[in-house]
Formats: structure tokens, C-alpha cells, sequence
């Protein structure tokens, strides 16, 4: 939620009431009814939007008899007001996408119902055919509420051609494993000599940048630095990890190996073009470059500071709060998610890596390149903290990222910059969570 004064409980039941016919396209099941139809929520668009009806098609083709209605929402805090308000006033879709870092949100107020294991096990779906990582994260409060579809972590993409010229390449024409600070930047300057512009661009800028946040939190866990204490009540932030970590982006800025002040376009276009040697950003992009004809290959986000770890995400199926779910749509919904997470071959396609680990282990998602160099890093996955206003395009995204640009850009100090993310996460700290 965007407002600085969160609506209680009761407010946002009201509201949620008089606003959930806006966003809702089918009503209740008459009592008594059996159906055979499935309401599906999702907010994929772009490329993956395309995806996700390849793959729909595939589950009405495979399913006849099934009316699947599936809508796209805008992505985004938009997304999730819809979804929470449609919950609340219990006129929610079967099944939905959500974020996992978004769960903590979600699973406290009851806008999400806990995942039934029984009926779960009856599509041949279990606990180990995920990584334990996201599994766990999949819980909240020991009962789990979300099944996996994907991660989709920070990466590194690379110009073939100018990591050539630079000698960053092994014997394989990959990119040498670059492990430490110091190798890190020994590749920025060689990549620069070749492209006479960057070393590495990424987005810093723009209203709604979100580069900032991810890139500080992989490095900042690479240091194991944490934002908050186990239980999610006080802040646990770390001065001496904290100046480390943006003390490094900063030099970068300012010794010309990195861009400043550019927006996402541009960091992507800069790449494409052959002015930048590297490109820190999220794995979607993989279809842009394809597309391009760009000379560009893809890895794991560099160890810079140790631990081999990288911010991600992970879209989820969820069952969106319903006072009564009727037996033939309840196994309709699980039946719907197996078929889905089965299929993420496709859905890889995209970037992101698949959940469903007999997909992940498979030849097939082997072959596919370069989206399948980076799997691995599915084991070293860092999400959001597990608070509230955490998760893809949440507040903490988009109240800290404009301030962590800012000391990247050199905007500010990184004094300045510490004082303002302790600021906003405190404040962020102190608002009660709007749906619980």
C-alpha cells in the first residue's frame, strides 16, 4: 500500500466492499452449484504475458471441460491492492500469482488460504521437488501457503564480444569466474578499455527504479548483513557492512567504471550497443537482447563480497481467501498448479528459473541458453526481509531505492545515505501492516 496512513482493518473491509465490483469479473457460486470453472489472477505482462497464455492454452487444451477465466492486472502495488480488496470482501479469483516476498503481507490477516498438503500430494506435487529455500519461504507461521513457480534473481549479462577483446573469456568463450572485490573491478576497467564508455551500467535513476534496491541487497548479504531482527520488530542494520557495501558502488561511480543517474531504458540500451561490458540487472531482459541480435551471454551475480548469494523473488500460486470453496473447484485449483509448475520448461524461457527442480534438472532447460547458466544461483537466492512492506515493487522498494541511488550516484554521502535508509526503514518499521 502506497499511503503513509495505512488504513485499519475495518476502513479497508469498507473500502474493499465498495470497491471490490471494480475489480472482480465474476460473482459467488449460487449455493448448492458445481461448476467446472476456474477464476485465475496473475500480472504478467510484456513477454512473460505472452508466456503465461502459451501455457494457459495448454492446460484448456489439455482440459476441455474446464472454463479457465484468467485476468491480467497491472503489476505492482496495484496488483496486490486489487487482490487484498477482492479477498477481504470474499469475492476472490480460485487462484492467484503472488510474490513470495509479498506473503508476509498476505498470510497474517487472512486475505490467503493455507495450501491443503493432502490434496497437494494427490497431483503428485511435494515438498522435495523444490528448493528448500523457496519451500520454506512458501510457510508462514509453520503452514504452508504458496506453491512455486519460479525465482528470478539478480544477474550478471555480459558482452561476448567485448569481454573477447578484454581477455575476460575462459577456453569455453565464457566468462571467467570473478570472485572477490579486486577481480571485479580488474574486469570493469578491462571491459572499459574496450568500450571506451562503462565498465558495467545498471539503473540508478528514474521514478520507479528498483536496480537500487536489489543490487544493495545482494551485496549487503553477500556480507550477511541483516535490515531487521529475526522476529521482524526492530532494526538490525550493520554501519560497518553498510559503508563497505555502498562505499564500493559509489568508487565505481566515481572512477567512471559504472554509470550514474541512468534510468533502466537506458542502463539497457547502453548495453545493447556495445558501450557497456556488463549489465547488472533482473533475468527478464533475456528476451530483449535475443531479440537484438545483441553478442550477450548471462552468469550468476558475482561473489563480490564472499557469500555467492544474489537478491531474488519468486512467483507463487496462492488460493486467494474464499469463506467456502466448493469440493470440485478445490481440486480443480491443484490440478491447475501441477500442470503448471510442470510446464515451466516454457515459462523458463523468459529467464526465470524454474522452481519445479524435475524441470530445472531436466536436458530439456539444460539446452536452453543462456537461461540455463545461471540456475544454480536457485540455491543462493536472497529474499526480501520477511516483513510486510517487503517484496517485489513494495515500499521498501520504492522508499529506499531513490535514497540508495542517490549514494550510488554520489548524490549523497554515504553518511547522508545511511541516515536515510536507517529513517525510512524505521518508519517503515513503525506502520502496522494495513491488512492484518
Amino acid at each position: 500500500m502506497e499511503t503513509r496512513n495505512p488504513l485499519r482493518r475495518r476502513s479497508f473491509l469498507a473500502a474493499a466492499l465498495s470497491s471490490v465490483a471494480a475489480v472482480s469479473a465474476c460473482g459467488d457460486l449460487a449455493p448448492g452449484e458445481t461448476t467446472t470453472s476456474l477464476r485465475y489472477w496473475n500480472l504478467f505482462s510484456g513477454g512473460d504475458g505472452e508466456t503465461m497464455k502459451k501455457m494457459l492454452d495448454s492446460y484448456r487444451a489439455a482440459h476441455p471441460r474446464v472454463e479457465l477465466e484468467d485476468v491480467t492486472l497491472e503489476w505492482g502495488d496495484r496488483y496486490y491492492t486489487k487482490l487484498a480488496m477482492a479477498s477481504a470482501a470474499d469475492r476472490a479469483p480460485d487462484v492467484a500469482i503472488l510474490h513470495l516476498g509479498r506473503l508476509p503481507a498476505f498470510a497474517p490477516g487472512g486475505l490467503i488460504d493455507p495450501v491443503r498438503p493432502d490434496l497437494l500430494r494427490q497431483t503428485g506435487i511435494r515438498a522435495g521437488q523444490f528448493p528448500p529455500g523457496l519451500w520454506r519461504r512458501s510457510h508462514y507461521g509453520n503452514r504452508l501457503f504458496a506453491i512455486p513457480l519460479d525465482t528470478h534473481p539478480f544477474v550478471l549479462y555480459y558482452n561476448v564480444d567485448v569481454c573477447r577483446k578484454a581477455g575476460l573469456l575462459d577456453g569455453n568463450g565464457r566468462l571467467r569466474q570473478l570472485d572477490g572485490e579486486q577481480s571485479v573491478r580488474s574486469a570493469l576497467r578491462a571491459a572499459k578499455r574496450v568500450t571506451g564508455a562503462y565498465g558495467v551500467v545498471f539503473e540508478s535513476a528514474g521514478s520507479e527504479a528498483v536496480v537500487p534496491w536489489r543490487l544493495f541487497w545482494t551485496l549487503y548479504r553477500q556480507l550477511d548483513g541483516r535490515m531487521f531482527t529475526s522476529d521482524g520488530k526492530a532494526l538490525a542494520l550493520h554501519e560497518g557492512k553498510l559503508s563497505r557495501v555502498l562505499e564500493f558502488l559509489q568508487d565505481l561511480g566515481r572512477s567512471g567504471l559504472s554509470s550514474t543517474g541512468m534510468d533502466g531504458d537506458a542502463a539497457i540500451a547502453q548495453f545493447s550497443s556495445g558501450r557497456a561490458g556488463f549489465l547488472w540487472h533482473g533475468e527478464w531482459e533475456v528476451q530483449t537482447f535475443l531479440t537484438s541480435g545483441t553478442p550477450f551471454s548471462m552468469t550468476r551475480f558475482p561473489p563480490v563480497f564472499g557469500r555467492p548469494v544474489a537478491e531474488a523473488d519468486s512467483h507463487a500460486f496462492v488460493l486467494p481467501h474464499q469463506e467456502d470453496r466448493q469440493a470440485e473447484r478445490h481440486r480443480l485449483i491443484y490440478e491447475f498448479v501441477a500442470a503448471m509448475v510442470r510446464q515451466s520448461a516454457l515459462w523458463a524461457e523468459g529467464g526465470h528459473i524454474p522452481a519445479y527442480l524435475p524441470v530445472t534438472e531436466s536436458s530439456e532447460y539444460a539446452a536452453l541458453q543462456p537461461q540455463s547458466r545461471y540456475r544454480s544461483v536457485i540455491d543462493d537466492v536472497e529474499l526480501d526481509p520477511e516483513v510486510w512492506f517487503a517484496g517485489s515493487g513494495s515500499r521498501l522498494w520504492m522508499e529506499l531505492s531513490p535514497v540508495l541511488g542517490a549514494v550510488m550516484d554520489g548524490r549523497l554521502s554515504v553518511r547522508q545515505g545511511i541516515a536515510e535508509l536507517r529513517e525510512v526503514t524505521q518508519r517503515l518499521l513503525d506502520t502496522p501492516n494495513p491488512t492484518s
